[in-house]
């Protein structure tokens, strides 16, 4: 078998792979394998095919980390509507229990259950509706206005 063809194989494996991985660094190994493969069709020697793998290989991963799909983004899951589908939802209170220091609690019969609610510092501690700002343990945090 032609380097060339064992260059291009390698590099359809991992771009099956990557099919099962969805994270694009395998495609991007795949992408400096691939040039390997175009270097040794073109007739560059076997050092030379690695390192070409190796070089577009690295330079096409750190493009990637470099880019805007590959920077990792850091959301708290317990204020993230993504995650958490309660968080956006509408609440009603009747009555407010001031635990101190400016807090109030409360439970609240919520999706048919009852669940502890806190309300968010600054927000008026008057009956009504509330909307769910945050979900942590068994406790909603609510807010009186939409953010």
């Amino acid at each position: 078998m032609s380097d060339w063809i064992a260059w291009l194989i390698a590099a359809g494996v991992l771009v099956v792979l990557e099919m099962f991985t969805g994270t694009f660094y395998l495609l991007m190994i795949g992408v400096g394998l691939g040039a390997a493969g175009v270097a040794a069709l073109a007739g560059a020697s076997g050092p030379i095919q690695i390192l070409i793998a190796a070089f577009v290989g690295v330079i096409a991963t750190y493009s990637l980390r470099k880019s805007r799909y590959g920077r990792t983004s850091r959301t708290d899951a317990a204020k993230d509507p993504n995650v958490n589908m309660d968080i956006g939802q509408s609440v009603r209170i009747d009555t407010w229990n001031e635990t101190g220091e400016g807090m109030h609690m409360t439970r609240a019969k919520y999706r048919g259950a009852d669940w502890d609610v806190e309300l968010l510092q600054g927000a008026d501690p008057r009956p009504g509706t509330f909307v769910i700002q945050e979900v942590r343990g068994n406790r909603l945090i609510v807010s009186d206005q939409r953010e």
